[in-house]
């Protein structure tokens, strides 16, 4: 997993460009970002992350990018040169993991510092509880298995009835066949979805999302990784406590020891030498 020196600088090199500015001026709600060994992250609340998405979602004139970034992705930025370039043209950048609102609340004064991680599982309950009642939202669910979608349907209708599920798709696993894009987006756009979740895995629906950014149907994309799997009842989502103290990934890891291993092990690790490495620096 670990690149050559001349492979970790064109990374590097990349993301330094990567500023903060050119981060905020694609907001139309102002949202204060400081960077994450490089990556811009918002020191925002639940509050303010919904009310930025539903502000950009309520008058979208172009797909808008919104990821909930711990660790992993944060490390695989700074680490990786494709996937550095794909997290430049997301529009928000939310603090996933407790990790990163510790690295966030280190640069900021006692009275402006964040209280808690903004979890992306949890920032999706959110936007939709506040998106009841308010038929200028509809929400799309791309991604996973048939069988999860049928049980998020149920779910969702529960526990948010007033939310507009207007669309859901389980596209294919691995390559897509040459017209499923195009087919997806008519489904989106034929939904009159602005709100679309995207649970393809990561690093593959943060690629799929910025890739596809200036073709997309208007909205509010979303890269929600297993958040479909958790709401749906299919994973156990680890104790408040441990999410708490940043141990979320032990709690996983106990959970998926063979598939999360190599991720936990080796991304956990990149992000704390390279925070420790722009700490010393600075």
């Amino acid at each position: 997993m670990f690149r050559s020196p001349s492979a970790r600088c064109l990374s590097i090199s990349a993301f330094q460009h990567f500023s903060v500015s050119a981060f905020q001026r694609f907001s139309i709600y102002p949202m204060h970002t400081l960077p994450v060994i490089g990556l811009p992250v918002a020191a925002t609340t639940y509050e303010g992350a919904v009310e930025w998405i539903l502000t950009h979602a309520a008058d979208a004139d172009r797909a808008y990018a919104v990821e909930a970034a711990n660790t992993h992705v944060a490390a695989l930025a700074r680490s990786d040169a494709a996937f550095g370039e794909t997290m430049r043209r997301f529009d928000l950048i939310v603090p996933d993991g407790m990790p990163l609102v510790w690295a966030l609340n280190r640069q900021l004064p006692p009275e402006r510092r964040i209280p808690d991680r903004v979890y992306g599982p949890t920032l999706m309950l959110e936007t939709l509880k506040a998106t009841q009642g308010r038929a200028e939202f509809r929400h799309f669910l791309l991604g996973g298995r048939q069988s999860t979608l049928d049980k998020l349907r149920e779910v969702f209708a529960a526990r948010f009835p007033g939310a507009a599920i207007a669309g859901m798709h389980s596209p294919p696993f691995g390559e897509w066949p040459p017209d499923e894009f195009d087919r997806v987006c008519g489904m989106i756009r034929s939904s009159g979805a602005n709100l679309i979740w995207v649970g393809l895995g990561c690093p593959k629906q943060e690629h799929w999302i910025a890739r596809n950014k200036d073709r997309l149907p208007p909205g509010v994309y979303f890269g929600i990784g297993a958040a479909f799997a958790f709401h749906a009842g299919e994973v156990k989502q680890s104790p408040p406590m441990l999410q708490k103290i940043g141990l979320e990934w032990a709690y996983r890891l106990a959970m998926e020891p063979r598939r999360l291993f190599k991720r936990y092990f080796t991304y956990n690790s990149l992000f704390l030498w390279h925070l420790i490495r722009d700490i010393a620096r600075n």
